[in-house]
């Protein structure tokens, strides 16, 4: 059954027909439809156009629809529906009769898209944003793995200066870092809602847009109903963010391929990602990382012919724009699928020390280091630079290294190199004296690993000598538990709606009760419901915690509460984490907790502060609780790093 037969006196052809329906792309938004669905019902309940009973209804039967649909997605492709709405619109109907053809009232299928597409972009986003902190993990442990490992770091893929392999896994840990920079700015615009923008003029009932947003999990609704019928930018930066990631994943996957050829030998690829030849039984062929650097064109060839669609498009809708699903969702599908097998290269991935040591130690790596030696003796570099040339010209005639040229035989290129030479020209002295912010020294590498976790000020700016051991391990153990929060964060925390009140105070009675937290009414919640997130576990909500801002650059993290049956999952770290974040794109500098668990957020970097040091204002607002000793509760600060990330 079409939903718009009523204008025409014939059915359209069958060939226009599968032409023009797109069911067999969007059922993969069917829950977004139906949760939509259940949002502009409600919506229409506070104007009037529904009853209340009414509303329970069709509530009841869309949420039946729901459950099935999750039980057995693919049953939509049996259905000769042009679309996932009407597909939702016919089987309401046939559960509530008459009922179900009211739901459509003040509402168009492209405001209707519009909306499941972003929902749609905001879930998917999140299982994307879990894919990028579970790969830099993996380039992390393998970071570990290899801290001391030398590598020849290369420029034309000539063998240039060593660094080590735990340098090289950095180097992409800050490549998907950005990505994980630019993803987390595209969902901050795709917040927005557009439904209630009806085909492109409006809805002609006095909706309450943002509270109906809010309902949805938006931030906000669209201001301008043209635009947001019309608007794919979403789509395009999710395109772009993407394919700029799938770039990455493709020159990380062709340094392994080279460093896995039988000409470097390097790496071994684990048997789980390879092949062999079907005629040459000696061969190990690295196809995962061959099919990852091939799928990089896929995605990227989805984000031109998605700018091309809409570059000429008049406003507002277009039929066009039904190509924007089909491009969008197989190149998230990629990207994810891609970061998935580049976490399983980095786990089995084995590294030859002893051949990478022996290549680092080829190629006249330290040259550089003999003509800063010279520059050492007073020597301008150029001319330094130009004694080097002739020295490397030399050994390369002999065939041996600079290093394993006599004393006697250095003299005859310049008299001022001196016995001291040899112990600039080692390995060890190459990487050492990388200092400086983003070189490969190891201390330098302890400084990029205290950095990803905001704590770079632990090292004060300066580090005498090379770190132990022990302090590398510890940074990586620090690094690892902050990007466990992001995992959390990403998985599982989202801004509060309001139709999560309930639930927040019940959560919150429940322990203010027991003397854990301070109550709250229930009207205060739902004045200060923008300042909550919660946490969610199966589409559940678990728990809650609040930001209280006492004026510019300071706030306080109030109300956090898990349900007993969450307890130990992570997700009172999630909460916090998840503030601390929102925290640093609110530009604030310091965040406080007044707590009985000063254990918990020392493993979240706040330090202990003098409960006097306090503001009276803020000390009035936090009232003792009467089942506590007054004296167990301590104060707590976090400093925001402003510089990067919180």
């Amino acid at each position: 059954m079409a939903l718009w037969g009523g204008r025409f006196k014939e059915k359209a052809s069958v060939q226009f027909k599968k032409f023009n329906d797109s069911l067999p792309v969007d059922y993969r938004m069917a829950i977004q439809d139906i949760v939509g669905s259940i949002a502009w019902a409600e919506a229409l309940t506070t104007v009037d156009v529904l009853s209340q009973d009414e509303f329970t209804r069709l509530k009841a039967a869309l949420l039946e629809l729901k459950a099935s649909v999750e039980n057995d997605p693919n049953q939509i492709l049996t259905s000769d529906a042009e679309d996932i709405h009407s597909w939702v619109e016919i089987n309401l109907i046939e559960k509530t009769g008459d009922l179900g053809k009211k739901l459509h009232t003040g509402r168009s299928r492209n405001d209707q898209v519009a909306t499941d597409l972003k929902l749609w972009c905001k879930e998917t986003g999140g299982d994307i944003l879990f894919a990028l902190v579970n790969l830099q993990q993996a380039l992390l442990n393998l970071a570990e793995r290899e801290s001391n490992t030398v590598l020849p770091g290369y420029t034309h893929l000539q063998r240039a200066q060593p660094v080590t392999f735990g340098h090289w896994c950095l180097a992409y840990v800050e490549m998907f870092n950005r990505d994980i920079g630019r993803l987390k700015d595209t969902l901050y615009r795709a917040d927005t809602s557009p439904l209630g923008s009806g085909a492109l003029a409006g809805t002609a009932y006095p909706i309450d847009r943002d509270l109906l947003a809010h309902n949805l999990g938006f931030r906000s609704a669209t201001l301008n109903s043209l635009d947001a019928v019309s608007d794919r930018d979403h789509v395009l930066e999710l395109l772009s963010s993407a394919s700029i990631s799938m770039m990455h994943l493709s020159r990380f996957a062709e340094d392994l391929i080279f460093y896995n050829s039988g000409e470097a030998g390097f790496v071994e690829m684990s048997d789980l990602v390879s092949s062999g030849s079907s005629l040459m039984p000696q061969k190990k062929n690295p196809d995962a990382c061959e099919l990852i650097r091939g799928k990089a064109g896929r995605v990227m060839g989805s984000l031109t012919a998605m700018m091309v669609t809409m570059k000429g498009l008049p406003l507002a809708y277009n039929k066009d724009m039904q190509e924007d699903k089909e491009g969008l969702f197989d190149a998230l599908d990629t990207w994810q699928e891609c970061m998935e097998m580049a976490v399983l290269i980095a786990d089995g991935l084995k590294v030859n020390r002893a051949r990478t040591l022996a290549a680092a130690q080829q190629g006249y790596a330290n040259s550089t280091e003999l003509a800063d030696y010279l520059v050492g003796k007073d020597i301008p570099f150029r001319e330094a630079h130009h004694i080097v040339g002739e020295v490397v010209l030399a050994a390369i005639d002999a065939g041996h290294a600079l290093e394993e040229f006599s004393l006697t035989q250095l003299q005859a290129f310049n008299d001022k190199i001196e016995q001291d030479v040899y112990q600039h020209l080692s390995i060890e002295s190459c990487l050492d004296k990388r200092v400086a912010i983003g070189g490969t020294s190891r201390t330098q590498v302890q400084k990029a690993l205290a950095d990803i976790q905001g704590n770079s000020d632990s090292l004060n700016g300066q580090v005498v000598g090379a770190p132990s051991k022990n302090q590398i391990n510890m940074a990586l153990k620090q690094v690892k538990q902050r990007l466990n929060a992001q995992k959390a964060a990403a998985l599982s925390v989202r801004r509060a709606r309001m139709s999560d009140v309930d639930k927040i105070y019940q959560q919150v009675d429940y322990w203010a009760d027991k003397g854990e937290i301070l109550p709250r009414s229930r009207d205060n919640i739902i004045h200060d419901i923008q300042n909550f997130v919660v946490a969610e576990v199966d589409g559940d909500v678990v728990g809650c915690a609040s930001l209280y801002i006492y004026q510019t650059g300071l706030a306080e993290i109030r109300s956090i509460v898990i349900d007993k049956s969450a307890h130990g999952q992570g997700q009172g770290q999630a909460l916090v984490q998840y503030l601390l974040e929102f925290a640093h794109q609110m530009e604030l500098q310091k965040i406080i907790v007044l707590t009985y668990v000063p254990e918990f957020f020392k493993k979240l970097d706040f330090s202990l502060i003098e409960k006097s040091s306090l503001a009276d204002n803020i000390i009035e607002d936090s009232e003792q609780s009467p089942h506590k000793d007054p004296a167990d509760e301590v104060a707590m600060a976090y400093i925001v790093d402003r510089s990067g990330t919180a």
